[in-house]
């Protein structure tokens, strides 16, 4: 079993405490089901946020999924002017079988602008 990097990303309508747990949830669910993981799959996760998301930690969601064992950490994302505003993104590192260029990065809502350089991205843009 190869330890791999999985990457996800989505975009907020609004810095509401329940909007950033859905969305957060759904990124971490996408992840899950795009790459065949459970929980147990996960070694730890690196959260960030862009500044203007301040209504809960992006973390919590992936507590209330049942992460309550792996490493999860939250940290702000960099300052750069014109980077897209409400932001989550996250870097798990997971125990899979599936080979580097098999594992499936998910950029969700307005996130999925972000990384068209990717070979394997599934997007969810908004309606």
């Amino acid at each position: 079993m190869a330890v791999r990097a999985v990457r996800g990303a989505t975009q907020l309508d609004s810095d509401a405490r329940e909007h950033m747990l859905d969305r957060v949830a759904e990124m971490v669910h996408d992840v899950m089901a795009s790459n065949g993981l459970t929980v147990d799959d996960f070694i730890s996760v690196i959260f960030t946020a862009t500044s203007d998301l301040v209504s809960e930690f992006p973390a919590y969601a992936a507590r209330q999924l049942g992460f309550g064992e792996v490493p999860l950490i939250c940290t702000r994302e960099l300052e750069i002017t014109g980077s897209m505003p409400r932001v989550v993104r996250m870097l798990a590192h997971v125990e899979t079988d599936l080979p580097r260029a098999e594992v499936t990065h998910c950029y969700l809502h307005g996130a999925a602008a972000l990384r068209k350089d990717l070979t394997r991205t599934r997007e969810v843009p908004d309606e």
